[in-house]
Order: C-alpha cells, then sequence, then structure tokens
C-alpha cells in the first residue's frame, strides 16, 4: 500500500436525515474529508444492492449508507429495509474477495452535523487503512490504449 493513498467514498444519505446532517455540517463550518462523494437519495431504503456494487465496480475504496434514526424514517421502515440490503451486501463483497469492512450503514438524524463529520472522518480513515480496492484495477484504463478504452476483466485475466 502506498503512503500517498487516498481513498474514495461514496455515501448514499438520504434527502431528510443523513444528507441534510450533512449540510448542516457544512453551515457549521465542520471539515470532514473531501474523499467522501455524497450522492442524495429519497430514503436509504432506495438504496439497491446494484447501487452499492456498482459503486465498488467503477472504483470506490468504500461505501456508506446513512439514514434516518431507528423509528424515524420518512418512509416508516426504509432505514431498516436499507440496512438488512448493507448487510447482505457485506457478506457478498466478503466471498468475492473485496472486502466486506468497506461496507458500512450508519443512522443519523438531520440536526447530527459534527457526527455527520466524525462518521466521514473515520470512515475514510479505515478506508485508508484497508487500502485499495481490489476490483479498482480491474476497471482502470490500460495506459497503452487510448484514454477512452477500458480493460475488462477478460482482458487482464488472458494468458
Amino acid at each position: 500500500m502506498k503512503d500517498d493513498f487516498e481513498p474514495v467514498i461514496i455515501a448514499f444519505c438520504c434527502h431528510y436525515c443523513a444528507y441534510t446532517a450533512a449540510d448542516m455540517a457544512g453551515s457549521q463550518r465542520r471539515c470532514y474529508p473531501p474523499n467522501v462523494k455524497i450522492i442524495r437519495v429519497p430514503c436509504s431504503g432506495k438504496v439497491d444492492l446494484l447501487h452499492i456494487l456498482k459503486a465498488f465496480e467503477n472504483g470506490a475504496d468504500g461505501v456508506y449508507v446513512a439514514g434516518c434514526l431507528d423509528g424515524d424514517c420518512h418512509f416508516k421502515n426504509g432505514n431498516i429495509r436499507a440496512a438488512k440490503r448493507v448487510a447482505y451486501a457485506r457478506t457478498l463483497l466478503e466471498s468475492v474477495g473485496v472486502g466486506g469492512a468497506r461496507l458500512e450503514m450508519v443512522n443519523l438524524s438531520a440536526g447530527m452535523g459534527e457526527r455527520f463529520a466524525e462518521i466521514a472522518a473515520a470512515i475514510t480513515e479505515k478506508i485508508r487503512k484497508l487500502g485499495p480496492n481490489p476490483v479498482r484495477h480491474l476497471t482502470r484504463p490500460d495506459p497503452t490504449s487510448s484514454p477512452d478504452r477500458v480493460q475488462t476483466y477478460k482482458e487482464t485475466a488472458a494468458p
């Protein structure tokens, strides 16, 4: 692992709580790593397994799904569905060699700006210690070909 490794982290944040907490962190001038790329979703329950897996396939080193506090979901049980999907995705990521520890589920309320910044920093540091996503090199462009060409897994695994 290189010392200059900076992880790419995707945060799927529910509109009502986690995204508002991120906004509050900014309003309060709470610093969190610029490595965290926020994707606002209507509800954490709308984050599908495919979204999580595609984030890793596209080179994310870590992903977290941030939803409402238990019992406070604006869509009744979206955060509970999200937690179940994240748990399943972690086992799937572990079985394919990416590592389940690269995926987290967190719960926040809209007023937890400071906590959002703390979580973003902690997850970034955790992923930094884990190193780059092992799938990342499979989807990285081949430097010897044209810039818009991406190597596929079959091309990298061929003898």
